[in-house]
């Protein structure tokens, strides 16, 4: 069967895309950034709505901000002199009045740290259709996240095309028979999660039917539809995929980042427990290991096949130990900490751990990152492969 590659580029030449992003990135003058943080509750989509983080990532925003300032890149800021022990002030509300503030002041670049959806006013703002076709996205476009978002949606988009590892994985709504269901499942422990969660909320190991039941009515008390998985007992990594850019035109892996110390099995949130703590980059000699080699080649091709245009973080866990790895949850905004402002120190992000791997420090990541900007008009005209 043959496979469709999303084309959010479609409306654009390669070569010339890569020299005008070029020029514009890399020339002292022209550039301004205006990071955006989430301001906008996310709409109910298929019945389900995303929790939102509170402050909005406005945290990683002002890391992002501050970073690239001190970079040398011209930055707007929503407070024309943000604090930089404060989080408040480095970003734009990701409403259409703060997105049209930004671009009032200056901003040739939006960096989207938001979430985004169909509905997002960086897909429908008429406001921002003049701007289109000059003004400079980085992020994923709206279309992509609605849809691939949805873990349900996406594991089973891929699961149905073949060649991706997965864990089987079941879903659940408010109108199942909760006993029924299970007394279905036949090997504990297993997973619940939201079809549509941020970072470990709502994810809990089950080990017994009683535990099961309770978890899956909590969660439906959130939202009519979730997901029970399959739990995999072995080594869990995570796996930074790389858009396109000028200077590497193709989806990359960056190195795996291997996690310990997890809280009843799974990795707790970075919010309670630094991922400095609790992560490390593979070795030289681990990855002589075929089956990271492999799953990093499934990563790359699942950031190709959907059309990723920003980092996307895929979690991965092996079955048993010493098995091949499972994709388990892909991530479509990686978190984007990183140390610089003071007090920040250990807020490295998996990402920027696997970038340090490389030789990256987190500024230099951001640059990268910054490289894969597109336009907005590119972002509006994305059609998705499935």
């Amino acid at each position: 069967m043959a496979v469709k590659i999303a084309t959010p580029l479609r409306a654009l030449n390669p070569q010339r895309f890569a020299r005008t992003v070029g020029r514009r990135l890399y020339s002292s003058q022209g550039l301004t950034v205006a990071v955006l943080f989430q301001d906008i509750d996310p709409p109910v989509i298929n019945r389900v709505r995303k929790p939102r983080k509170p402050g909005g990532y406005q945290d990683s925003g002002a890391d992002i901000a501050y970073t690239l300032r001190s970079k040398g890149i011209n930055i707007t800021t929503l407070d024309p002199s943000p604090q930089v022990s404060k989080h408040e002030g480095w970003c734009y509300p990701d409403t259409e009045e703060g997105i049209v503030s930004a671009v009032d002041n200056g901003a040739t670049h939006l960096w989207a740290n938001t979430i985004l959806f169909d509905s997002h006013p960086l897909q429908r703002s008429d406001k921002l259709t003049s701007y289109a076709s000059d003004l400079y996205v980085v992020g994923q476009p709206p279309g992509l996240v609605e849809n691939c978002d949805d873990k349900a949606f996406l594991n089973d988009k891929l699961r149905s095309l073949g060649g991706y590892t997965l864990p089987h994985s079941w879903l659940v709504t408010d109108s199942d028979n909760l006993d029924e269901f299970v007394g279905s499942i036949k090997g504990f422990p297993v997973v619940g999660k939201p079809v549509r969660g941020r970072g470990s909320h709502g994810v809990k190991l089950c080990h017994t039917p009683v535990q099961l039941k309770q978890h899956i009515e909590a969660l439906l008390g959130e939202s009519p539809l979730i997901m029970v998985e399959e739990y995999l007992a072995g080594e869990e990594a995570t796996i930074t995929v790389m858009p396109p850019s000028p200077e590497r035109p193709e989806h990359w892996s960056m190195l795996p980042v291997t996690r310990f110390n997890h809280a009843d099995g799974i990795a707790p949130y970075n919010g309670s427990v630094a991922v400095t703590a609790n992560s490390r980059v593979v070795t030289n000699d681990e990855m002589k290991d075929p089956a990271y080699g492999k799953v990093m080649e499934e990563c790359q091709d699942v950031a190709k096949l959907i059309g990723a245009t920003a980092p996307i973080r895929i979690d991965v866990r092996r079955f048993r130990e010493g098995s091949e790895f499972a994709l388990f949850d892909i991530n479509m905004k990686p978190n984007m900490t990183g140390p610089g402002r003071p007090g920040r120190e250990d807020q490295a992000s998996l990402t920027a751990m696997a970038a340090a791997a490389i030789g990256w420090d987190y500024g230099t990541l951001l640059q990268k990152i910054l490289a894969s900007a597109q336009r907005l008009s590119a972002f509006r005209d994305y059609r998705s492969p499935f």
